[in-house]
């Protein structure tokens, strides 16, 4: 399974552009991807969209899940379960339903339907990640601090928002990782014109498989990998701080 990871990431450090040959080791195959304007404009692209559709959906999927608190269980299930469709969907039918009502509705495939696409997709990640936290919360610490005299954005920020800051960071992380990582849903909603490093290492592939195409790959996984470890770090931390603290 590990194979072809260690594999990519062997050639992208590998002098001679054959595959076949090990020719030394260079790092100027990374040293190439800083002057490509072609992967600056694509890394561009990929980060900003990340960086705004983890923003939204963060926020999204916070207030819902806060707002949820208040619904029976049987609603709230019916919620979760047309929340969680994007997530559980194959993301080749998740592209191609975005890409039709996107074409429905007449807006034009580019930068803004990548970003509400990517959006819809994260949104379940979040809540996935704040809900477990939701569900385990005493809620008499708070209606405790209302029967004190504090305002209810006191209490609320002072007795419910400090738990559940775990759980926002590890779904906006999820959310940036994931966002990060996606090819297909961003193929079907880019249109023409418009690249991010997933799209443009698909591109460059079917030309014909560079060496820069190994180091750009290899940093790719090394950043997601990275995020992801840090997304299942955060819950445990947390945990074992609590652990002590009792």
């Amino acid at each position: 399974m590990y194979a072809p990871i260690i594999t990519l990431i062997v050639l992208s450090f590998n002098s001679s552009k054959s595959r076949a040959k090990w020719g030394g080791f260079t790092l100027n195959w990374y040293i190439n991807l800083l002057s490509d304007e072609a992967v600056a404009g694509a890394l561009i692209n990929t980060l900003t969209i990340a960086i705004l559709a983890t923003i939204f959906s963060t926020i999204i999927g916070t207030v819902t899940s806060i707002a949820m608190i208040g619904l029976n269980t049987k609603l709230r299930s019916f919620i979760m379960g047309i929340t969680n469709i994007p997530m559980i969907n194959a993301d080749i039918v998740t592209g191609i339903s975005l890409m039709l009502l996107f074409r429905f509705l007449h807006i034009g495939t580019g930068f803004t339907t990548i970003l509400l696409a990517h959006i819809t997709f994260n949104i379940p990640f979040v809540m996935l990640s704040i809900m477990p936290r939701i569900k385990n919360m005493n809620f008499y610490v708070y209606e405790a601090a209302l029967d004190l005299g504090a305002s209810p954005v006191y209490a609320f920020t002072k007795t419910i928002l400090p738990d559940l800051v775990p759980g926002i960071v590890s779904g906006a992380l999820m959310a940036f990782t994931m966002s990060l990582d996606d090819f297909i849903i961003t193929y079907f909603t880019k249109g023409s014109g418009f690249e991010t490093l997933s799209t443009l290492i698909y591109n460059e592939v079917k030309r014909g498989i560079q060496p820069e195409i190994y180091a750009l790959s290899a940093i790719i996984f090394v950043v997601v990998l990275t995020l992801l470890m840090i997304v299942y770090r955060v819950p445990s931390s947390k945990t074992k701080e609590k652990a002590n603290e009792k």
